[in-house]
């Protein structure tokens, strides 16, 4: 058996490092003192793909099709994302990222989109498709700071998840959605930077408009002088 390690994709560090940032990657621990320290010399975040939000962290018992989650992930992730709400730190959530943003600030997430019948249509990756895979359109709002970010308001995505966004938050507004209703994209018009999407861009940046999203971050996170 191989030793317990933490990893992120490295598709993420990849995107990053293309639009000028320098990733460091935050290790789960649950000494608070260690992690603020940590995030204390952070100048933005981004909250990757993953594991599925526990349900009690939204006020739910777990139901049928519920996949792995991380209790430990789930403390780490909520407390940084709080912490970068409160300090206006710039902050980006792709695919999980958005639902614990959505879940970090109050709202709750569908924990299995087929399973609820929130939808018809086959979001997650169970057909095999590639990552890659350009699945479905997304419709932002014009007035957004992502349609404006990325000079886009139809987009074509890839698309890897089987939860979603049920209610959003209060302090985040709903930028973008599918076809089919699901919530897409969100963002806080209270915050410089603070975006979130519910596909996986750090696989398809070689698109010019997922290249300016991650852009828009690093500059948002430039630290000013």
């Amino acid at each position: 058996m191989k030793p317990a390690r933490f990893g992120v994709n490295q598709t993420y560090v990849r995107a990053l490092v293309a639009a000028g940032c320098a990733p460091v990657l935050i290790p789960l621990i649950d000494d608070q003192a260690r992690l603020r320290a940590i995030y204390e010399r952070l100048d933005g975040i981004v909250f990757p793909g993953g594991a599925d939000v526990a349900p009690q962290e939204y006020g739910e018992e777990p139901m049928d099709n519920l996949n792995i989650v991380e209790p430990e992930r789930d403390r780490t992730e909520l407390t940084l994302a709080r912490w970068a709400f409160d300090d206006d730190l710039p902050t980006l959530g792709i695919c999980r990222g958005q639902q614990l943003l959505n879940v970090a600030l109050g709202g709750t997430l569908f924990q299995d989109l087929r399973h609820q019948g929130a939808t018809t249509v086959e979001h997650s990756d169970a057909d095999g498709r590639a990552r890659t895979a350009l699945i479905h359109r997304v419709r932002l709002d014009p007035d957004s700071r992502l349609a404006q970010l990325i000079d886009e308001t139809s987009i074509e995505v890839n698309s890897l998840h089987h939860q979603a966004v049920k209610s959003a938050a209060a302090k985040l507004r709903v930028t973008g959605k599918s076809d089919d209703g699901i919530i897409e994209a969100m963002e806080s018009p209270e915050r410089r930077f603070w975006i979130a999407v519910q596909w996986h861009p750090e696989e398809i940046d070689d698109l010019i408009w997922v290249r300016r999203l991650f852009q828009g971050f690093a500059e948002a996170a430039q630290p000013s002088g």
